[in-house]
């Protein structure tokens, strides 16, 4: 069981570069503390990220060799562990919790950081259900797993579809606006500063 109350963020975007500012801002913070970091992205998004990261003076190449920065392909993750169209919860404890667990290896008292955009991937690939059940199987991950997840959004997704915003919303411990500079909301909508 895991002590520590979980992290799962989502960053909703309107444009890619302050998603990537975003991400680099949280992974960067957890490299500095010595926290290893995931990236489950596209490959372009991937690239951008870490070019991000090095522009915060993070030497990637050294914290990828040292196992502190893995970058994983969403739509190669996906496909180990989703079955008839839908996540398979046994398969995404293996692959994903796997992963976990091997950043995690002798260190068993510190957080992995993590950032996922797999529920994006499915929800523009026309899998909200599917998103969904991904965001809940991350939140039951996240009550054996010391990890801190952020997720990116694309707000294109949510095109007068405002009911399944708000389940996504609801999914999440902290929200944050499509643009950084406004605020990050909390589960009951109140306004705190970013």
């Amino acid at each position: 069981m895991n002590p520590r109350p979980p992290h799962h963020a989502v960053q909703f975007y309107g444009n890619k570069d302050s998603l990537f500012s975003t991400v680099a801002g949280f992974l960067s913070e957890g490299l500095v503390a010595e926290q290893p970091t995931i990236v489950i992205a596209s490959r372009e998004h991937g690239e951008a990220i870490l070019a991000r990261l090095r522009e915060r003076f993070i030497d990637v190449e050294l914290a990828q060799r040292c196992g502190d920065l893995v970058l994983v392909d969403a739509e190669e993750m996906l496909t180990k562990f989703m079955s008839d169209d839908m996540p398979d919860a046994d398969l995404f404890e293996s692959h994903v919790g796997g992963l976990i667990d091997r950043s995690l290896e002798g260190r068993p008292r510190t957080v992995v950081r993590a950032y996922g955009e797999m529920v994006d991937v499915l929800w523009q690939n026309g899998q909200p259900d599917a998103a969904i059940r991904l965001e809940m199987l991350w939140n039951k991950l996240a009550l054996s797993r010391g990890f801190a997840l952020l997720c990116g959004y694309s707000m294109g997704n949510f095109y007068k579809k405002a009911e399944q915003f708000q389940v996504v919303c609801d999914l999440h411990t902290h929200v944050m606006a499509a643009d950084p500079n406004v605020a990050i909301l909390d589960p009951k909508r109140k306004t705190k500063s970013a």
